[in-house]
């Protein structure tokens, strides 16, 4: 990441690309025990929330993700009463999961509690459902939540992390995926952000087989933009815990959303060649 009082220029080495946002001010920075986070004004994206000088999340733009994360999950499963999300420490995903009348508990972990008392500050809309009093705010580690939830208690378990790298690397192995689960009861799913599939396959490939080795019975990945991370495409992770878990979704949501719609839910689950590939299909 290269700051100057103009520009964000956030830049990869491995990937050889970068992406740039003009700047107005950076509202915030600061260095919690985990990471350093900032906030930034931006020209023409909004705020923009960084970590370890990576984007995290735009004004402009958040909205696909947090939908993509939630919504396909939600109606893929049907009646998810028992959600846990594990990160989404800015808490647009948690806003988002308790649009659906039908979860009854939503606990999000965050190993930080740093970023979700700067999102409350710098994003307000992201965390307007904190208080709904079906969500818990838990600020501890997410495989050890994991390692000591009950047995078959969790309908949807939400992966909403960083990069594999830092805090977040322990959640993407078999091992985690094992935990996971048996903590989800008959029907559940899991949904993991996982990168970008232009540049990120060998990852992908490997979360599949990880989550097929730790007993899950099928496995699908879900693209969509996301302007503001690497490539400008995105993806997410669904997993069943039992085979012909998922539901295809029957109307348009009750709610308002400004990506998500059946259609795209479906148009989501297409792969390209070279994916269809990487996954074995």
């Amino acid at each position: 990441m290269v700051l100057d009082r103009h520009w964000y220029t956030e830049t990869s080495d491995t990937l050889g690309m970068g992406l740039a946002l003009r700047l107005r001010q950076t509202l915030h920075e600061e260095t919690s025990p985990y990471q350093t986070i900032a906030v930034h004004e931006t020209e023409t994206f909004g705020r923009l929330l960084t970590i370890d000088g990576l984007v995290m999340l735009t004004d402009r733009d958040n909205f696909i993700y947090h939908e993509m994360m939630t919504h396909p999950a939600l109606f893929a499963h049907g009646a998810a009463k028992r959600v846990v999300i594990i990160g989404g420490g800015d808490c647009g995903t948690l806003r988002e999961v308790l649009k659906h009348d039908s979860v009854e508990r939503a606990t999000q972990i965050e190993i930080d509690e740093r970023v979700t008392r700067v999102a409350e500050q710098y994003f307000p809309a992201l965390c307007e459902s904190n208080d709904d009093p079906r969500a818990t705010l838990a600020f501890e580690d997410g495989v050890a939540w994991m390692q000591n939830a009950p047995d078959a208690s969790v309908d949807l378990i939400i992966i909403d992390s960083t990069d594999p790298i830092g805090p977040a690397e322990g959640l993407f192995n078999e091992a985690f995926y094992r935990q996971c689960h048996r903590v989800l009861a008959g029907g559940g799913l899991l949904v993991q952000q996982s990168e970008s599939p232009l540049v990120h396959g060998e990852l992908i490939g490997s979360m599949h087989a990880g989550l097929a080795g730790a007993g899950f019975a099928d496995t699908h990945l879900l693209g969509f933009p996301q302007p503001t991370y690497p490539t400008g495409w995105w993806s997410a992770t669904l997993a069943a815990r039992d085979p012909g878990a998922l539901r295809a979704p029957e109307s348009a949501p009750a709610f308002e959303t400004f990506y998500y719609t059946p259609a795209v839910h479906t148009a989501a689950f297409a792969q390209p060649a070279f994916m269809a590939r990487i996954l074995g299909g």
